[in-house]
């Protein structure tokens, strides 16, 4: 696990009035975060979209009680992985908050509803991904106004990057409808085809914006999420049809990442099979400590996902009981339990190394750079 990186030791650089410190190979490393609502930390509260989490029942169990734009009882994937940089969580990036030294520690630009195609969430203003990667070419373009354009360089070289985006290809586009456009124009395996080719020009682009460590989640069991159940399911048994989507993708996702990273020479782009973490949650949830795993936490109908969450839905008691806490989204306590599994998992389930050995790899390398 990463030591505690938040000292600024590198000699201080004068840039017009201000003065900004940069953070050596010892200080936590930079950590951007690009995708949907699983790791939105609250782009979308600065937009006009009813893709928003800034209400409550969201938030009820962080510090102080209050939505954050999470969607999410309290902290999201993104958040539990800054925990384990040893940095606060990196802001969004369209909060007035993101500024001057606190650009150090990267940004969050992802936005609910997100995904790797912009039709998918086209009903909805929000951040699509083009977007997301034109505000990281304007955030670098920014930092190095403050602390110049090497050194930027080196930041979002050294940096940690999570993108998390595919979800919303299946359960808001492709699934949408049970005739919708995708699904009139594409079968499911033609339709994963094309969505992941679509993916690759997203990464690459990434690396070309000085990505080189990125942490790439699957698609969870999107069959087994409670919206799904409401629709599709009378015993709370996984929709057959849907959850082919997942087992089809997942495969695929990580041979494209392997590729991939053959042709850069490095393992950039790192798969975490969540389909596979969370599927055991679902199976078996009593051995990990949940008392339900097919209920939503907080909502209204079958299964407490026929309606959003908000202040009159039905609202479980013990968040820490349930996998999901809406229709859609995992509870703080299930996201834990799925960073664990980035943190030290077998490469069954992330590949090619885990968190923990990524971290300890990129340590040693920076050791050794700055004794070269």
């Amino acid at each position: 696990m990463a030591s505690s990186w938040l000292a600024y030791l590198l000699p201080v650089l004068f840039s017009g009035t201000m003065l900004h410190a940069l953070p050596t190979s010892d200080a936590a490393r930079a950590f951007f975060v690009f995708g949907d609502s699983l790791v939105d930390s609250g782009n979308n509260n600065y937009l006009i979209t009813a893709a928003r989490a800034d209400s409550p029942p969201y938030g009820i169990d962080t510090p102080d009680h209050r939505p954050t734009g999470r969607f999410s009882n309290g902290k999201n994937l993104a958040d539990i992985i800054s925990e384990y940089l040893g940095s606060e969580p990196v802001l969004p990036y369209l909060s007035p908050e993101l500024d001057g030294d606190k650009m150090l520690v990267g940004a969050n630009f992802a936005s609910a509803a997100a995904g790797i195609l912009n039709d998918t969430g086209i009903e909805l203003n929000i951040i699509h991904i083009s977007k997301q990667l034109l505000y990281f070419a304007q955030y670098q373009r920014r930092l190095s106004s403050l602390i110049g354009a090497e050194q930027t360089t080196r930041l979002v070289n050294g940096a940690l990057v999570l993108i998390s985006l595919g979800s919303n290809e299946f359960a808001n586009n492709y699934y949408l409808f049970p005739y919708s456009a995708r699904s009139r124009e594409f079968s499911l395996p033609d339709y994963v085809t094309y969505i992941l080719s679509e993916y690759k020009q997203i990464l690459t682009k990434l690396y070309d914006l000085g990505a080189r460590r990125v942490l790439v989640p699957g698609v969870g069991p999107i069959g087994c999420l409670p919206a799904e159940l409401a629709l599709h399911s009378l015993d709370g048994s996984c929709d057959p049809e849907i959850q082919r989507a997942p087992e089809l993708y997942n495969p695929w996702l990580m041979a494209m990442l392997r590729d991939l990273n053959a042709q850069l020479g490095g393992d950039v782009f790192v798969f975490v099979d969540t389909q596979r973490i969370t599927s055991d949650f679902i199976e078996d949830p009593e051995a990990f400590g949940f008392a339900n795993a097919k209920d939503a936490c907080c909502g209204h109908g079958r299964f407490n996902a026929m309606a959003p969450c908000n202040l009159v839905a039905r609202l479980c008691a013990d968040r820490d009981a349930y996998v999901f806490w809406d229709a859609f989204h995992p509870t703080e306590r299930a996201n834990r339990l799925i960073v664990q599994q980035f943190m030290t998992g077998s490469v069954d389930v992330i590949s090619p190394m885990n968190l923990s050995t990524v971290l300890a790899v990129d340590h040693i390398k920076s050791q050794q750079m700055r004794t070269t």
